[in-house]
C-alpha cells in the first residue's frame, strides 16, 4: 500500500540543492520516496497523512553510541570524573552485563531516539563479559522491534588493567576470539544492499584499551569483509599523553602506523587535532562523529569544527553514550553543537541548518549509506515531523531548516517514518513495543546484573 502525505506546510529535503519545499506532497511506495509536489494524484487505498501543520525534515541518522550504559545513567559517583577515572570506576560495573541487559538497553535507549526523529542507529558495544550470551543478537532483536535501521559496531578490546589498559581482565577478549566473532556477526548480520536495515562495522574501543595487532588485524579483516572501520580516538588530552608516551606518536599518526585511516574509516570525537592532522584527515577521507554533549559533560574538549568543515573532512552527528550523556535524543544534540561552537567559535560556528545537515547528509556519508539522509524521489522514506503550530514555535517561524540548533525542540516527533513505514505518530510509539510487561522486564534485567 502507498501512503501519501498531503500539502505538506514546510518540508526540508536536505537534497543536493538544499530545497526548503512549501505546499508539496510526498508519495511514498515500496519503502521509497516515489514522487514529490504539489497536488499529487490520490489512489483510492492510499493512507494518507494530513500535512499542513506539518514540517518534515530526513530521518536522523546517530553515528556513535553505546547503549548498554543505559542502565548506569546519573550515577553520583562518577558524575564530576573526567573520561580515565570515568571508565575505570565503570568498567567493573559494566562487567555484569548480560544479553538481557544489553537487549532492554538497546530498547530503552533505540526508543528514545526513535521518538525524536532517528530513524537510522549506529551503536559501538564493545564490553563482552565472560558467559553474557549473544549481545550483537540481543541488539539486532531490539532494533527490529523498534523498526530502526541499526548499524551495529562489533567493538573489541584486547588490553586489561595487567596489559597496561583500563578495564578488568572479565571484559577483554584475545585477537582470535574477537576476529572469529566478528567474521561471524557479520556472516549473520550484515547486508550491504541499499536500503537494507542491518549493517555491522568492525570497531576496537581505542588506542589506551586495544592492542597495536589487534588494530591491524582488524582493519584487514574488515577491509576483505567489506565491513567499514570505527573507533575512539583524539578525544582528551590524556589519550593524547598515553600515544606520545607509549608509542612515540600522536594519536593520528599512530592509527595511521596500523592501517586505521582512510575512506571506510571514521573516528569518534577527533577533538585534539592540529592544523596538519585535520589536513591528513581530509586528504584520506577519514570522518568524524562529532559528540558534543558527552565532550562537554566529560570535560573533554570542543571539536574545531570550523576548521574540519573547511578543510572538507567528512562529519557527523552522535549523542555518545548514555552514561556520559544521560541522555539519547539527536534533536537535542543539534541544539547542544549550536549552543557550543556560537560559544567556542563566535561567527565561524556552523549555523542551525549546518547542524540539520550533519545529523543528516552528514551521518549518511559516514555510513556509506547515499541512499539515506535526504528526501529525494528514490530515496528511502525515512523522515520526521514535527507541528509547526505548537505553542513553543509561536514566534519561531521564520526558518524551519534552523529551527533545532537556533531554537531547539523539546518534545517528541509528531511523525517518524522508517522505509515508510509509521513507527511514531501524534508523539508516541505507534506500536506497543515499550508496554508494562516490557518495561518490568527491563527493570528485571537491570536488578539482575546489579545495577
Amino acid at each position: 500500500m502507498e501512503t501519501r502525505i498531503k500539502n505538506i506546510n514546510t518540508c526540508v529535503t536536505c537534497d543536493d540543492g538544499d530545497r526548503v519545499l512549501r505546499g508539496v506532497d510526498l508519495r511514498i511506495a515500496d519503502g521509497l520516496i516515489a514522487e514529490m509536489g504539489p497536488g499529487l494524484a490520490m489512489r483510492g487505498d492510499a493512507e494518507w497523512i494530513d500535512g499542513s501543520r506539518l514540517w518534515v525534515y530526513p530521518g536522523l541518522i546517530n553515528t556513535h553510541h553505546h547503549l548498554y550504559q543505559y542502565f548506569t545513567r546519573n550515577l553520583p559517583a562518577v558524575r564530576n570524573m573526567a573520561l580515565f577515572d570515568w571508565l575505570k570506576t565503570l568498567y567493573p560495573v559494566w562487567a555484569r552485563l548480560d544479553a538481557d541487559s544489553v537487549y532492554y538497553s538497546t530498547l530503552l535507549g533505540g526508543a528514545e531516539l526513535l521518538l525524536h526523529g532517528c530513524t537510522t542507529l549506529l551503536d559501538h558495544h564493545y564490553v563482552f563479559p565472560q558467559g553474557a550470551g549473544d549481545l550483537m543478537e540481543a541488539q539486532f532483536a531490539a532494533a527490529a522491534a523498534l523498526g530502526l535501521r541499526f548499524c551495529a559496531c562489533r567493538g573489541s578490546m584486547d588490553l586489561s588493567e595487567k596489559d597496561g589498559g583500563l578495564p578488568p581482565d572479565s571484559v577483554v577478549q584475545s585477537i582470535d576470539e574477537i576476529l572469529a566473532d566478528t567474521a561471524r556477526v557479520a556472516a549473520r548480520f550484515h547486508n550491504p544492499a541499499p536500503h537494507s536495515m542491518r549493517r555491522v562495522l568492525a570497531a576496537p574501543c581505542s588506542p589506551f584499551s586495544v592492542s597495536a595487532a589487534l588494530l591491524r588485524e582488524a582493519a584487514a579483516q574488515a577491509r576483505s569483509l567489506g565491513l567499514r572501520l570505527h573507533t575512539h580516538l583524539a578525544e582528551t588530552a590524556d589519550e593524547e599523553a598515553y600515544a606520545l608516551a607509549k608509542f612515540g606518536l600522536r594519536p593520528l599518526a599512530y592509527m595511521e602506523s596500523v592501517d586505521f585511516i582512510g575512506s571506510d574509516v571514521f573516528y569518534a570525537h577527533g577533538i585534539h587535532f592540529n592544523d596538519a592532522e585535520i589536513a591528513r584527515l581530509a586528504e584520506t577521507g577519514t570522518g568524524i562523529a562529532h559528540c558534543p554533549s558527552s565532550n562537554m559533560k566529560l570535560h573533554s574538549g570542543a571539536l574545531r569544527m570550523a576548521a574540519l568543515q573547511r578543510a572538507g573532512v567528512p562529519l557527523g552527528l552522535a549523542v555518545d553514550g548514555s552514561a556520559s550523556n544521560d541522555g539519547s535524543n539527536l534533536l537535542a544534540e543539534i541544539r547542544a553543537a549550536y549552543l557550543l561552537h556560537r560559544h567556542t567559535q563566535g561567527e565561524a560556528a556552523p549555523d542551525g541548518y549546518d547542524l540539520l545537515k550533519l545529523a543528516t547528509r552528514g551521518g549518511a556519508a559516514l555510513l556509506g549509506r547515499p541512499e539515506l539522509g535526504q528526501l529525494a524521489v528514490g530515496h528511502a522514506a525515512d523522515l520526521f515531523a514535527i507541528r509547526c503550530d505548537a505553542p513553543c514555535l509561536i514566534g519561531a517561524q521564520g526558518d524551519p531548516a534552523a529551527v533545532f540548533g537556533t531554537v531547539g525542540w523539546n518534545g517528541p516527533a509528531e511523525l517518524v517514518m522508517v522505509g515508510g513505514r509509521v513507527l511514531v505518530r501524534g508523539g508516541e510509539l505507534a506500536a506497543p513495543i515499550l508496554d508494562d510487561t516490557t518495561l518490568n522486564r527491563a527493570r528485571l534485567a537491570q536488578a539482575r546484573v546489579g545495577f
